[in-house]
């Protein structure tokens, strides 16, 4: 059975229990979001490691690897996998497009303990384009032979382009302008394949196929985005509506047949769309899980755009959202590095911390970081930090070891200097 349908049968899995454990919820209130649709449970099938997402949970962090067509090191790839997780990555997406990419993936999934995304369409289509010479010729059951590979080995959860449909590409053509176009590889492949075909995308007219694959495997299904904005100018334009509104059907459609479900969206979005994108994903998906996939605020910050992530990460998280895809600083210029994985994990971590704050009223290791600053206890500011080893080795590295305050302030601390005043509200912890 799959997560759902043990949720559905008042059953507690093994994974339920994991997850109400770790997130601190009650297992009775997680299930029934998981019955509901409203929260979904990944695996790593082979490491017993497993993931909620949802309503209640905490906001996690997937970090995107994989090779290009211009860069194939597996190796590398596996060490950008690890620091993810070292980073404190929840999950990791296997996106690679170049190389022998059913080896990188099990090498991949055999080398960490999260749990595997991928997107079936690249691997698809990189076939047809070795078999063929030319993506537009890939025959239509090549991909749900992927997909049921992919599943085989383990994989948690896949980005399945089912929303972008011929309705879909009406409301595209019949718009005076975008911006930027597409920017979705799987979409702007499958949209080319339809043309080309003229024929309706497999993964939406053979939706039940698909499924019938995902069910077997409890592999969660994340409905992907194939006409998202690569602009904020092109944010909520009829093509990224109309994919929202067949993508919240095709959920429905899923947690009826027993397959976990979320949806995704936006990417580029101006800050003052996000709190109305996230509630009308919400409305009209039933609470599903929002996987968005940054999102940016703006279009200028190249080499900074795992900041600008984290904007849109923040607000969206604070509003609803329930799962952030990671920027790197590498975004829109090349393949990330080791360095850069671990820049956009942090800083994502800081932005779904941010959201739970207000989502979630998660405040508690803000108070005692605030407490320890106070005290002038570094070892709890280190302690309760989003990343303890870093905040440790900054303040070495400015700092003399016998000082009491920090090289900021000096004789000037704050503090230190106010501490012989209040020494009994601080002793018993009250607020002034």
């Amino acid at each position: 059975m799959t997560e759902k349908e043990y949720a559905a049968k008042n059953i507690f899995s093994n994974a339920a229990e994991f997850v109400s454990e770790r997130e601190n919820i009650d297992k009775k209130k997680l299930i029934e979001n998981i019955a509901n649709g409203k929260a979904v449970i990944l695996h790593n099938k082979n490491k017993n490691r497993f993931v909620g997402i949802g309503k209640g949970l905490t906001t996690k962090i997937n970090a995107s690897i994989g090779t290009s067509t211009n860069h194939i090191n597996i190796d590398e790839e596996i060490r950008k996998a690890s620091a993810a997780e070292k980073a404190g990555a929840d999950t990791l997406m296997e996106l690679s497009v170049g190389g022998d990419l059913n080896s990188i993936r099990r090498e991949i999934l055999n080398g960490t303990s999260l749990p595997v995304g991928t997107v079936p369409l690249y691997q698809a289509f990189r076939e047809a384009i070795d078999l063929y010479k030319d993506p537009v010729k890939m025959p239509e059951d090549l991909v749900f032979e992927v997909i049921e590979k992919q599943c085989a080995d383990g994989v948690s959860f896949m980005a399945i382009h089912s929303g972008l449909n011929l309705i879909s590409l009406e409301r595209l053509k019949k718009q005076s302008y975008r911006y930027a176009g597409l920017v979705s590889k799987g979409g702007a492949y499958l949209t080319a394949w339809m043309i080309e075909n003229n024929k309706e995308n497999p993964l939406y007219e053979r939706f039940d196929d698909l499924l019938k694959i995902l069910k077997k495997y409890d592999t969660v299904l994340s409905l992907g985005n194939g006409l998202r904005a690569g602009a904020t100018a092109d944010s909520f334009d009829r093509a990224y509506m109309q994919e929202l509104i067949i993508n919240c059907e095709l959920c429905d459609i899923a947690r009826d047949y027993g397959v976990q479900a979320i949806v995704e969206g936006p990417g580029h979005i101006p800050i003052d769309e996000i709190e109305a994108n996230v509630k009308i994903q919400k409305k009209m998906s039933g609470d599903a899980p929002f996987y968005v996939l940054g999102p940016l605020v703006t279009d200028v910050a190249a080499g900074y755009d795992h900041i600008s992530s984290a904007i849109g990460g923040a607000l969206s998280s604070s509003y609803g959202a329930d799962f952030l895809c990671y920027v790197t600083p590498a975004e829109h210029l090349g393949l990330p590095s080791e360095e850069d994985v671990e820049i956009g994990v942090k800083t994502a971590k800081i932005a779904a911390h941010i959201g739970d704050m207000i989502k979630l009223k998660k405040t508690e290791d803000d108070l005692n970081i605030s407490k320890a600053r106070r005290d002038t206890n570094w070892k709890n500011q280190f302690r309760y930090s989003i990343d303890p080893d870093y905040s440790k080795a900054v303040f070495k590295s400015k700092n003399r070891d016998d000082a009491a305050g920090c090289s900021m302030c000096g004789e000037f601390c704050a503090p230190l200097r106010v501490k012989k005043y209040f020494g009994y509200e601080i002793k018993h912890g009250k607020k002034s």
